[in-house]
């Protein structure tokens, strides 16, 4: 963190505010096709040494439980510690299997060995937008049951 950030209480950013919109975007977009929830958690570091149990400690932390199918998924990411997890409630995990989400883990790691992270991120939300979409499509009763933002550690 920089004096100007200490100063003025700002966490350092990793996105622009243009990517960070895009993110979010991709969040609404691939929620509206399904009953699902999605998450974004971006902070600097991992305090575990496994990022898959500091996704579970968010997830509960972020009361992603609380979704009547199930459903949520989260995407965790330590920007400079270049780690990242993906953490989906057992609603979702058992229609998917743990295949589903190791090979959107190998996807993205390709887009961020070049240095491509919002797309990266953005083509993940998609991805798992549709893995929703398919398992728990939208109905007319579905609501928005955990908000679209991105949410910054630090």
């Amino acid at each position: 963190m920089n004096i100007l950030s200490i100063l003025t209480g700002k966490k350092k950013t990793f996105f622009s505010k243009e990517d960070e919109e895009r993110m979010v975007q991709a969040i609404r977009f691939a929620e509206m096709q399904t009953s699902g929830e999605i998450k974004l958690f971006v902070e600097s570091h991992c305090s575990f040494l496994n990022p898959i149990d500091r996704a579970k400690e968010l997830f509960a932390e972020l009361n992603m439980t609380a979704t009547k199918d199930r459903n949520a998924v989260l995407l965790y990411f330590a920007m400079k510690d270049r780690q990242m997890a993906i953490w989906g409630d057992e609603g979702i995990h058992q229609k998917l299997g743990q295949a589903f989400w190791n090979n959107k883990v190998a996807t993205i790691l390709e887009d961020f060995k070049k240095e491509n992270f919002t797309e990266g991120i953005c083509k993940m939300i998609a991805d798992v937008g549709d893995a929703l979409k398919t398992n728990f499509p939208y109905t007319s009763e579905d609501k928005n049951e955990l908000e679209d933002n991105i949410v910054f550690g630090k």
